[in-house]
């Protein structure tokens, strides 16, 4: 399973996309949809939401995608959801550039790609 720590790789560009975190949430999980159907990326994909972002895109699954709205921290959300998924025998691979969440994710056991490797596929 690929983890997307959706508010780092919305970060790592300067677009614009902090005068509309909810549009720029929008934008990268349509684009994870378009890759998830061409094949770039394989489902299921999970995409994790903080703070303002979780208003351009509702909770649910959809076409392969997960969308998850973290209640506070996205980054706790991710760190809890890798352990989860690996207790259960899963592999998983988050992707961030974020330190923590890195040593976090692979404490738990999962794997590590940065925002770059995403962005290519997209």
């Amino acid at each position: 399973m690929l983890m997307v720590d959706a508010a780092n790789v919305v970060g790592s560009r300067p677009n614009g996309w902090w005068r509309d975190r909810g549009k720029a949430a929008a934008r990268l999980c349509s684009g994870l949809t378009v890759a998830i159907d061409d094949g770039r990326l394989t489902a299921p994909v999970l995409v994790v939401l903080e703070g303002e972002a979780r208003q351009g895109v509702g909770e649910g699954d959809r076409d392969g995608l997960r969308v998850v709205h973290a209640p506070r921290s996205g980054d706790d959300t991710i760190a809890a959801l890798v352990a989860e998924a690996v207790a259960d025998g899963q592999t998983v691979t988050v992707v961030t550039a974020d330190r923590e969440l890195r040593d976090r994710t692979r404490s738990a056991g999962g794997d590590v790609v940065g925002p770059s490797w995403l962005l290519d596929r997209i």
